[in-house]
């Protein structure tokens, strides 16, 4: 009875560390992608240039960036091509339209070498005022809005591996207290020969910690297959734009070493949980026997 209901506990336990370990590297890939959000945004603004039928476009993206040189705080300013900005619109509008007719917004990319406010407060004023139809985009609101999404992503796969190391400590102490109501004349005898409770727990432990490590071990290596396989199949259709807008938003689906540490932490955690529930079940069991 031992042998089968310990092969069904090495079942549960996979199948519970595959899903931690799972949102175990789901948390780090969206730590991760909110650094490099945080990183990338932080040092980049934008001028949108909207299309005025009583204006010239392109001499109001030539003034804008001439502008926008002219600023200390901004090291390079980039007009980007009307072909690369309507392929910014092919994941939502779809690849060979003509968006010609379209009123769609130029863009300049600005890098900067300082984020000093006054300069930029400047700025703004005198683009509005020299380039009414252009306006200037610090990414304040979506770098708070991705931070949120990031943080809360982060907080749910944290919260994720508490529960399923509670379930893991819970599905333990039931099978330990149904092999200990297996193993009762077992017991008796130990007891009768002069075993201690302190030998009966630490045998029930060890055998628990084995089966956690068995558990842990299958999980983790499932889960380490299942993300690099989302990092191949990532790489493999990275050629597509939608590939490239989820690549953007995610990463590179890589956890890298600190990552596949974090899964075996889990499993460790898992096993160290199966002995220490299976010890404190057994002695709380032992107890309620004398």
């Amino acid at each position: 009875m031992l042998f089968r209901s310990g092969r069904a506990l090495v079942v549960v336990i996979a199948i519970l560390t595959f899903l931690a370990a799972l949102s175990a590297g789901a948390a780090l890939l969206a730590a991760r992608a909110s650094e490099q959000w945080r990183g990338a945004v932080a040092n980049e603004m934008t001028i949108q240039v909207r299309p005025d039928p009583r204006r010239n476009i392109e001499q109001d993206i030539a003034r804008a960036v001439e502008l926008a040189r002219a600023v200390p705080s901004v090291a390079e300013a980039r007009p980007m091509p009307r072909a690369e900005s309507d392929k910014l619109l092919e994941p939502w509008l779809g690849a060979g339209l003509d968006l010609v007719e379209l009123p769609i917004p130029r863009l300049i990319v600005l890098r900067l070498s300082s984020t000093s406010a006054n300069d930029l407060v400047a700025f703004s004023q005198t683009l509005r005022r020299e380039v009414p139809s252009a306006t200037l985009d610090d990414h304040r609101l979506w770098v708070r809005r991705l931070s949120t999404m990031a943080s809360t992503i982060i907080l749910a796969g944290v919260a994720v591996v508490l529960l399923v190391l509670v379930a893991a400590g819970l599905a333990v102490a039931f099978a330990t207290r149904g092999a200990m109501a297996g193993s009762r004349d077992s017991v008796e005898v130990l007891h009768f020969v002069g075993a201690t409770d302190e030998f009966i727990a630490r045998e029930f432990q060890t055998r628990f910690v084995a089966l956690g490590l068995r558990g842990g071990a299958v999980g983790g290596l499932a889960a380490i297959i299942a993300i690099a396989l989302l990092g191949f199949l990532s790489s493999a259709w990275s050629a597509t734009p939608e590939a490239d807008q989820l690549q953007a938003l995610f990463g590179a689906f890589e956890i890298g070493w600190s990552g596949y540490a974090v899964v075996i932490l889990v499993a460790a955690v898992v096993a160290a949980i199966a002995g220490l529930v299976s010890r404190l079940t057994v002695r709380h069991y032992l107890r309620a026997m004398g």
